[in-house]
Order: C-alpha cells, then structure tokens, then sequence
C-alpha cells in the first residue's frame, strides 16, 4: 500500500508489483525484440515492388514506364546549374597595391639619381657611364637606350625623369595584374600621346619606365572561391516532373545517368542495402521501442502483467508504420490524411492510459518523420494533432465526445499546415485550399476510424471498453434480471455500492465505469443461495440457526467463487471477474468465526483459514474501491442518526481494511482514501439520512349527526410515512 499523499502517479519503487512479474518481464523482451525486428524490415522495405537494375551505359531490355506522377529535385540537373553558374564567375584580384607603387617610384628615384650622377662625373668617357648604369641590378633597359639618355642635356634630362615618373604611377595606379604586365607596359606609348615628346624621347621614356612596371594586383583564391560558391548557393534546385506513364527508357535505349536519377526518383531502382544503413535503421527501431518500455519499467510495471494490451501496442505500432509507409512516400496530399489522431485515441481508449497513449503516439510521430526523409511538417503534425486527440477524448461513453475530438483534429491539422507554408512561404491559393480539405477530411476520418474501431477492437484482444462495460449495465442483462429477482435485497445494495463506487473512483480519477459495473456484478453468486445472506431473508426464519458456524461461514464465503462461475459462464469481461473475486479480498468472516470460538468444545482448534474468504486481495484501484463501498451494508445495519456516526462508521471500516492489509497490493494513497471517503459520506447521507417520526393518527371516532368539516390535504411526506 502507497503511503504517499500525491495526486501523481506512484514511482516504480512504489506501485506493487504483479505476481510472476519477471516472467512477464522476460515474455516483454522477446515482444520486443521481436517488434524491433519486425520494424526494421518494415522501414526497409521498398514501396514500390517493380524495381530494375542498371547501370549508365548499358542499354535497356524493356520499356519501363512511369506508374505515377511525380515531381522531385533532379541533383544532375541543380548541379549542373551550379557549375554553369560558378564558371561564369571571374577570378577574382586584389585592388593596386599602393606599397608597391611607392617602393617603385623611389627605386626609379633612386636609379635616376645615380644616372644623373655618373652623367655628370667628368672622369668617365661616354662609354664607361653607359656602362656604369647597365650594371644597376634589376634593371632590364636595352644599352641603346641608355646610351640616348645619356647623351640628352639637363633640361631634356629631368624632363625625361618627370614623365618617366609619372607615366609609371598611372601605370600601376590602374592595376596591374600578373598576367597583365605586357599589356601594361603596352599602354605607356598611349599615356605619352597628351605629352609631345621628340621621338629619342619618347623612347627613353617607354624603354626606362618598362623597367619600373610591375604587377599591383594578384589573384585571390579565397575570394575567388567564395564567389563561386555564392553563385553555386544562389541557383534554385531543379525540379523535374514524370507524367504518369511517360517512357523513362525504351528498349534498346542507352541508360544515361539521368534516367538513372529518374527511376531512383520512382524508387525503380533496386539497390543493395549497405550495411551502414540497416544498422541505422535497427538502432532507429530500438529506440522506438526501447523508450516506452522503459517508461513502463519505470512507472507502469504492473503493464507487463496485461499482455494483451501490450501486444495490442505493438500490432497497432506496425499497423501505423505499415500504413505510413504505403501514405506517405512519393505522395504529395496523401500524408495529409494519414490517421495519427485516430491511432492516438484508439490507445488511449484500449490503454485507459493516456500518458502511455501520447509516448506512443510520439514514437509513431518519429517514425512517420523517418519514412518522409526526415520532414519537420509531418513529424510535427502528427504528434500534434495525435496529442491534441488523446487529451481530447475524455467521455468515452459519449459519441460527441468523437465528434468534438474531430473538429479538434481538423482545427490542429490546418493550423499546423498552414504554419509551414506561411513561413516558408512556399505555397499558393489552390495549394492552401487542398491542404484546408484534407485537413477537415482527416478530422472526421480520425473520429469515425476510432469509433469505429472500439467498438469491436477489445473483442479481438479480449480488452474490456467502456461500450461493452455500459451493455452489461443494463436491467435486462441475465445475471441483473436474476438478482432482482431471487436477491431483491443483494440487489438494492448493489445498486447503492455502484453509486458509491462510481463517485469514489471519479474523485480519484479511476475508472468510474468498471467500477459502476463491477459493483452491479460484484454479489451475483448469491443468486445461488439467496436466503442465506441477511438482506435477503426474513427476520422469522434465520437458516444460519439450524447450521453450524464453520458451514455457515463457508456459505457465505463461497458467494465469490460462485460469482466467478456466473460470470465466466456469461462471458463477463476479466476486470468485471476480477472484482467478484477479489472484493472481499482475505477478509475474516469474523461473526461466525466468533460464534465458532464461543461453541468450540474443550481442546477444539477453531482454524481462522475457514472462515477467510481466499482471494485475492484487491489487485486495481476499482477492485478496492468496491470492497470499500461495501461499507454500504455495515451502515444500513448500524442505522446511524447522525451524518457524524454515517462518516464515523465509514472511516473506521476504511482503517480496518488498511490495517489488516487488504489494500497492500493495489495503488491507492492514503489522499485516495481521504477523497474515498468523502465520495462515500456524499452518497450515504442522501441514503440513511434521519427521518422524522410521525405521531400515530387518531383512533376512529364514532360517527356523529355534524357537519362535516373540511381537512386540509395530507403532506408527501405524512402519506409516504402512512403508507
């Protein structure tokens, strides 16, 4: 028994665990492992089953045509583009360098003034100072030239060395690429046009200032790189459309890469899986897989014990990602319409677990992303409206209640649509309106799916829904027209404890439903011997006195395993029989157990065994909460007189079966049992409230020659007190 007062669910280490737990721990693994297997193949199997191996180059044996229209992003021809688009960017250079320019202009500086010095040294003939410049390092002037300049005066001597100057920074300030120096050194005869130079001038100029030029600009990989990656970056994928039954190949045609690019886009091509890609599908599938089991490892432990909704979860797991992978590849509006929410609400109604329900619900969301090359949009719109689904479904009981979860479907599949494509901005109206359609489409397919499918869904996996709960509640159900009719009183107190347990089971957000039907079944096996139970029989004739207390006790206790073969009998559901069984739990029979203590002869052992009934203890909230209500029968014979001694009785019969410790093995808190209690007094007092005495009406007067005189009309309640 939890000792927690949370609202929350208790941790592993607290929920009792089911007997033979390991065993179904193990019988789990092998499911798993056998699941995991089993999605694996499913992930890696083709869509399409007509499938052709080629190779570029080799021709084609047949005429393959498309089955289906398709539009995909042709990688041969974007790349194509791409290249086009960076070979039409040009090498990019760096600007003119001015740091070159300057050290230039002061080498030419620095060679025109040692050319002037040695034109004026009188030691040297002509001869030696032509000599003497050709031996400046680095400069390439033909002797010829040399030879003119020497020979010019001083006026047309610095002339020379100014334009010479000049006609070099022009020059180099335009730029000067590496391999553009010839050019460069081209254009000086050009600059000189706006100078009017004799001819012997001129040509020192250009054949001195050739010498100074240099590159100022050079090549820049980095940016040139960079350029052409933005132009490759700027080209739009190329989308290629296949017409439905347009001719990829024909016979005898060369199969070029592109028709290659072609049946991979219609997945025609049969290729041989890589070992890389199968280990990433198993390890994708184990994670599916291996994130709810531990989630119920971890706060769900008893779910191991309840194998046919854990093999339910796993059949409608490889349903979804079967269907999924029929829906959702090479299809455009298809996926649109695949049932997440439907899926989602099926588990939550067979679970009766809507936590578990989403956890699987998101796995299902992850693996519909994975079977649509990773889509964000339909990752994000099935787990959403799958969520949205299992938190909406609250009356299960209720058809609008499907019809409400639907339209919620419908609105969370546009919304989220629609918020891809704004965003993207990838859309337009007649896209918009296709995508509104099936999202409404998708609603009211999810809400008639699920409906649809619980109705008939427990039957297959022997799970108990609340539909077939809310059949067995009527009147007319064999097993309730015989207790009406052999255990009229058994039968008014089922009809209380059903109130008491359906209100006690909603304040603690159990299963109110199970728990109304369990307290309808949960004394059927007195139908068998009626009047051997005290609120069947007459105050005149008490049977019990003419038996023993060891067979009377046995009587009584017998009622249980009566009822197990009633209802087994009459096909109840095993939750429904779980209660019958267990809703007296070990409890002691203690009146005829003290009976027998006060008739035991000397030295007879009286076994307490005899009279205990033999279980189970309670092994649900619902199986407890019935064996609580029956508190109903100890109140009905205390007749209290007060609310005080009705709430004073129910608290000491919920402490006594806590103490003795028939609650150990469910999950009920000690605030269960506070909120139990109060839903117990809140149903009791409207019951055994006190009534009013009324006086005795007066003695018949004899009849007397008066008028007679009005009265006033007796109350309901002095009627109801006559009557």
């Amino acid at each position: 028994m939890t000792v927690s007062k949370s609202h929350t669910a208790p941790s592993a280490r607290t929920v009792a665990l089911p007997p033979n737990y390991w065993r179904y721990v193990v019988q789990a693994c092998v499911l798993a492992l056998a699941l995991i297997a089993a999605l694996t193949l499913l992930f890696l199997w083709p869509v399409e089953p007509n499938t052709y191996r080629f190779q570029a180059g080799e021709a084609s044996s047949t005429d393959i045509l498309s089955p289906r229209r398709i539009t995909y992003v042709s990688e041969i021809a974007t790349q194509a583009e791409r290249d086009r688009a960076a070979s039409a960017v040009k090498e990019v250079y760096t600007a003119a360098d001015p740091e070159i320019i300057r050290q230039q202009l002061a080498h030419a500086r620095d060679v025109f003034n040692y050319m002037t010095t040695v034109r004026h040294d009188p030691y040297l003939p002509a001869s030696g100072r032509v000599e003497a410049v050709l031996k400046i390092p680095d400069l390439n002037v033909a002797a010829s030239v040399i030879r003119t300049a020497m020979a010019f005066d001083d006026l047309t001597w610095q002339r020379t060395i100014s334009t010479t100057l000049k006609v070099s920074e022009e020059v180099m300030l335009q730029g000067i690429r590496e391999n553009q120096l010839l050019e460069a050194r081209s254009r000086l005869s050009t600059l000189l046009i706006s100078d009017i130079l004799p001819a012997e001038q001129e040509k020192v100029v250009v054949g001195i200032a050739r010498a100074f030029i240099k590159p100022t600009s050079f090549y820049d990989e980095a940016a040139t790189v960079a350029a052409r990656e933005q132009a490759r970056a700027q080209v739009q994928p190329v989308k290629r459309t296949i017409e439905k039954g347009q001719a990829i190949l024909r016979a005898g045609d060369i199969v070029t890469s592109e028709d290659l690019e072609e049946l991979t886009a219609l997945e025609m091509i049969g290729q041989e899986r890589e070992w890389q890609s199968i280990v990433g599908v198993m390890i994708f599938s184990t994670f599916l897989v291996a994130i709810p089991g531990a989630f119920i490892q971890r706060l769900r432990p008893g779910f191991w014990a309840r194998w046919r909704r854990l093999l339910f979860v796993c059949l409608i797991t490889l349903f979804g990602v079967g269907l999924a992978k029929s829906m959702i590849p090479n299809h455009v509006l298809l996926p649109y319409l695949f049932p997440m929410a439907a899926i989602s609400m099926t588990l939550t109604l067979v679970l009766e677990d809507t936590t578990l329900a989403i956890l699987v619900t998101a796995m299902l969301s992850l693996a519909v992303g994975f079977i649509s090359d990773l889509s964000l949009e339909m990752t994000t719109l099935n787990l959403v409206s799958g969520t949205v689904a299992a938190l909406g479904i609250h009356h299960r009981e209720r058809l609008f209640s499907f019809v409400r979860v639907g339209i919620l479907v419908a609105i969370t599949n546009i919304a989220i649509s629609l918020a891809f494509r704004l965003t993207s901005q990838d859309y337009d109206w007649a896209a918009l309106s296709q995508l509104v359609s099936a999202g409404l489409l998708n609603g009211g397919l999810c809400a008639s799916l699920s409906f649809a499918t619980y109705t008939w869904i427990g039957r297959i996996f022997g799970i108990t829904s609340a539909l077939q709960l809310l059949d067995l509640a009527r009147p007319t159900q064999p097993l309730l027209k015989q207790l009406a009719l052999k255990a009229p009183g058994t039968y008014h107190h089922t009809i209380i404890v059903a109130n008491m347990a359906e209100q006690a089971a909603e304040a603690i957000g159990a299963n109110s439903i199970l728990a109304r039907i369990g307290a309808y079944y949960h004394d059927i096996g007195k139908i068998a011997r009626p009047y051997f139970f005290i609120e069947n029989a007459t105050e005149e004739d008490n049977i019990h006195s003419r038996l023993d207390p060891r067979t009377s006790a046995q009587i009584i206790v017998s009622h249980t395993r009566d009822g197990l073969q009633m209802a087994r009998k009459q096909g109840l559901p095993a939750e429904v029989q779980d209660i019958i069984v267990q809703h007296h739990g070990t409890t002691l029979v203690s009146f005829f157990y003290q009976q027998a203590l006060e008739q035991a002869a000397a030295g007879e052992v009286i076994k307490e065994s005899d009279f205990r009934y033999p279980g189970p203890k309670p092994q649900s909230k619902e199986a407890a909460i019935v064996m609580l209500a029956d508190v109903e029968a100890v109140v009905r014979s205390s007749r209290p007189t007060s609310l005080s001694e009705t709430e004073k009785i129910i608290r000491q019969f919920i402490s006594t079966r806590l103490l003795s410790g028939e609650l150990d093995e469910c999950s009920l808190t000690l605030r269960d049992l506070d909120l139990i209690r109060e839903a117990f007094v809140g149903v009791l007092k409207g019951v055994f409230h006190p009534r009013i005495q009324y006086p005795a009406p007066p003695a018949p007067q004899p009849a007397v020659a008066e008028p007679i005189v009005a009265q006033p009309p007796a109350t309901e309640a002095s009627g109801t007190a006559q009557a």
